[in-house]
């Protein structure tokens, strides 16, 4: 029973995940510092104040805290923009450049007697029937 629960915990994906979680939880703190910090005030100087929260409807003796919600939205928002702009368009950058696509076997050859387009494993071209 020790061992198979040693073998859970050892597995690849199952560190990855660990180390993914934790590294989330610190990438958080720093996205939630950098909107909360720099991009509200950068809003708030343009539009007046830096979050919706004022904004309150009343319905049937009722509080519909709409503005709340639009906070969240443009939070969401701002996060998703950050790591796609500061992560995912790096990283893919940089996969491309250390990690090329590979070059795809080519599937057909020439014919040295009419230069049609025959697959690689033909004997004998379907063009002018040459043997090739």
């Amino acid at each position: 029973m020790i061992r198979g629960f040693r073998d859970f915990i050892l597995r690849g994906n199952v560190m990855d995940l660990a180390v993914a979680v934790i590294i989330g939880v610190a990438f958080t703190a720093i996205v939630t510092a950098l909107t909360t910090n720099i991009i509200n005030p950068l809003l708030g100087a343009i539009v007046g104040k830096p979050n919706f929260d004022y904004l309150v409807g009343h319905f049937h003796g009722g509080e519909i805290k709409y503005g709340t919600f639009l906070t969240a939205i443009v939070n969401f928002l701002l996060i998703a923009a950050v790591v796609y702009f500061l992560l995912v368009l790096p990283s893919q950058y940089l996969m491309k450049k250390f990690n090329p696509p590979a070059v795809a076997p080519p599937v057909t050859k020439a014919c040295p007697q009419c230069l049609g387009d025959i697959p690689i494993a033909a004997t004998r071209c379907k063009f002018c029937t040459q043997p090739v």
